[in-house]
């Protein structure tokens, strides 16, 4: 029997809006992949992000010219030149890590050469809102070791103080998502180092990294619509310290792993982060994460409901999904207990 490929949208509620400087989602609307090969299913999924031109629709589309090519026993390295860096490569990508594990009754983290996964302190964070409500929202994250706050470019200082009074001890992320200009940042530099931020992540627009040559920032800046995958390292230095790995972004785990190892190499700092999504496309970022100095991979708390035995969190540090979620091992004759979406998924 030949590989079959399936390809659907889910959409998760979120049990909280989620407001950045684009915008405000009360939904994660994801695209999951499922490659079935005899009794074992291997499966990842994906977020579209119009922000890089993605709809559902779209992804779906990417994925379905995979179509034969998974019939024809695809692998994950002829994947790489057969779609483009993106979500769809990413479900595709993940979805093969998956079966591979199953083939071999093998877990990802053994695949990788690597020991199992264990907890981590990932950030969690405080959407933006009026400092009154952001600071209320901070206040219930005061034993966290990191905190990431949205803001944008309407007097983010006063946010800022705001989160950091009521959390005085944890690490901070300050993420603009390209809302602020270089003179912005520049003024913003004492209120940065007052309130002991850890990192700027993307303060200007992508395709404005030139702005940040020569500019000496207090505060380590990280690179994340500005990096996609490790060719665009080179141009990013003397600009950005860190760089944000997402599989979104890098089109699965296998080019994440990629652009890890050539980030290091090249002197950078690592964050790992997410959209917002399920468990499902958590579980293998994870393999990315396990030693990045900063992680953030809060997606799935976000959600109202989410896969059994998915993420979760227990003092202060995010515990790993089952097994049985994906990556670990086990064909779907043999995983214990139920993994599927708690909300009907629409199939295509």
């Amino acid at each position: 029997m030949l590989p079959e490929l399936t390809v659907e949208a889910v959409h998760w509620p979120l049990s909280t809006p989620f407001r950045i400087s684009r915008g405000v989602k009360d939904a994660a609307d994801v695209v999951v992949v499922a490659i079935r090969d005899g009794a074992r299913v291997g499966r990842g999924e994906a977020v579209p992000y119009a922000r890089y031109g993605e709809t559902t629709a779209s992804v779906i589309e990417q994925v379905e010219l995979a179509r034969s090519a998974v019939a024809a026993r695809l692998d994950r390295r002829q994947l790489q030149s057969l779609l483009p860096p993106g979500a769809a490569r990413n479900a595709l990508d993940c979805a093969l890590w998956d079966l591979e594990s199953q083939r071999h009754r093998t877990p990802v983290s053994t695949l990788l050469g690597r020991t199992p996964l264990s907890a981590i302190h990932s950030a969690q964070t405080v959407s933006l809102d009026t400092p009154e409500r952001m600071a209320r929202a901070a206040a219930q994250l005061a034993h966290l070791d990191l905190v990431k706050i949205k803001v944008a470019d309407a007097d983010p200082a006063t946010l800022i103080r705001a989160v950091r009074s009521q959390v005085p001890r944890a690490r901070l992320i300050v993420d603009p998502n390209e809302s602020w200009t270089l003179e912005l940042l520049a003024s913003l530099q004492p209120a940065l180092q007052e309130a002991r931020v850890d990192l700027v992540e993307q303060p200007l627009p992508a395709g404005m990294d030139e702005a940040l040559l020569g500019f000496e920032s207090r505060i380590r800046l990280c690179a994340d619509e500005s990096c996609h995958v490790a060719e665009d390292l080179p141009r990013l230095r003397g600009r950005y310290q860190v760089v944000n790995i997402k599989l979104d972004k890098t089109g699965g785990l296998s080019a994440a792993m990629e652009l890890h190892a050539s980030a290091r190499a090249q002197g950078f700092g690592i964050m790992v982060g997410c959209m917002i999504c399920s468990s499902l496309a958590v579980a293998p970022a994870l393999h990315v994460a396990r030693d990045a100095e900063f992680v953030d991979l809060d997606g799935p708390l976000w959600l109202r409901d989410d896969h059994a035995g998915g993420v979760t969190r227990r003092d202060g540090l995010l515990q790993p999904p089952s097994p049985a979620l994906w990556g670990g091992g086990l064909s779907a004759a043999t995983q214990p207990g139920d993994t599927a979406p708690r909300h009907a998924a629409t199939a295509t």
